[in-house]
């Protein structure tokens, strides 16, 4: 028996392809230019980032004689790739989110709420690019310590990925959304953050019962609704910061580049190049088809293959990002 999945990755799984509406023609030739546009310069800086790590690398083990702007060009060239990287997901509707409810509704429910998925992502990206545009200023007059340029060239990353993100929204609503879903989309997320709005003097008070409110009351109804998990927590954020708080908005995008700072998250983009290699050069599509036939005939065979093909390519890889990147293009189409 089939059942929905309770996590949903690619958001054209839900209505069986794209859907396009009649007339949208420019929105959806527009789309695939932005498309083509991001792919090429986050493929560049992907190959620039590895290229500089691998230089740092040999030039700190192998030669003894680090490279000491290695680190600093690879954590603004990381950023970037972030980005550019979320902005395709979202255009492409890989961002992770939960269908459960939404899978089992008749066709209306169903495309009302795919609707807000596209509109409540782009409420949030409305409300973070002032404070974005406004903390990359303010970076503007940041000196970075060792290659000595602009702090604007690598906070510039994210007022530009958000309003890249609030394009692409504009455009999926015109290409995929009839427009009534996309009126009463918008006008629920709108009267939503109203009512909040409202209610921030009473809600003020309650101290750390908002957060109960916020991170559990408004996240399981925002993520049950079939938004993709990363905005949910950040209309979630936003909210309690600037309705319960007198912490300025511009903290939300000062954590979220701070939680993009961190180097040990510059390991991620090699671990899944190191996965697509495995997975080109066919290893991980021949320890598939061995662990198939081994198991492959017994009752739920397939979820034995993936874990013991996850436990032989986390031997190889050590990396669960990497695992996932060489299993998932051979097991996701069974």
């Amino acid at each position: 028996m089939d059942h929905a999945p309770l996590i949903e990755t690619p958001d054209a799984a839900s209505h069986g392809g794209p859907l396009h509406r009649d007339g949208s023609g420019w929105a959806i030739r527009a789309s695939a230019i932005l498309r083509r546009t991001i792919e090429v310069p986050t493929a560049l800086i992907l190959l620039v980032e590895i290229g500089v790590l691998f230089a740092g690398i040999v030039a700190r083990y192998v030669f003894q004689s680090p490279l000491v702007w290695t680190d600093e060009l690879a954590g603004i060239l990381f950023l970037w790739l972030a980005m550019l990287g979320s902005v395709l997901a979202f255009q492409k509707g890989e961002h992770m989110r939960m269908t459960a409810v939404v899978a089992r509704l008749s066709p209306g429910p169903k495309a009302f709420l795919e609707a807000i998925a596209v509109v409540a992502p782009l409420a949030f990206l409305a409300l973070c690019l002032p404070p974005a545009y406004s903390f990359a200023e303010d970076e503007s007059f940041v000196t970075t310590p060792v290659l000595e340029i602009s702090n604007v060239w690598r906070a510039a990353a994210i007022p530009i990925g958000l309003g890249l993100m609030s394009v692409v929204a504009i455009l999926r609503l015109v290409t995929e959304t009839l427009p009534r879903h996309v009126i009463a989309a918008t006008l629920t997320v709108c009267g939503t953050i109203a009512v909040l709005f409202i209610l921030s003097s009473p809600l003020a008070p309650l101290g750390n019962l908002n957060l109960l409110i916020f991170f559990v009351g408004l996240v399981a109804l925002i993520v049950l609704g079939a938004v993709p998990i990363a905005f949910a927590f950040g209309l979630a954020t936003f909210g309690f910061i600037t309705l319960t708080t007198t912490v300025p908005s511009e903290v939300v995008i000062g954590r979220l580049d701070e939680g993009m700072s961190h180097l040990i998250l510059l390991a991620i983009p090699l671990f899944v190049f190191l996965g697509l290699l495995i997975e080109m050069t066919g290893m991980a599509r021949a320890m598939v088809g061995f662990l198939a036939s081994l198991l492959g005939h017994v009752r739920g065979g397939l979820h034995y293959v993936l874990v013991a093909a996850m436990y032989l390519v986390s031997g190889i890889s050590g990396s669960k990002a990497a695992d996932m990147a060489a299993v998932a293009p051979v097991l996701l189409p069974r």
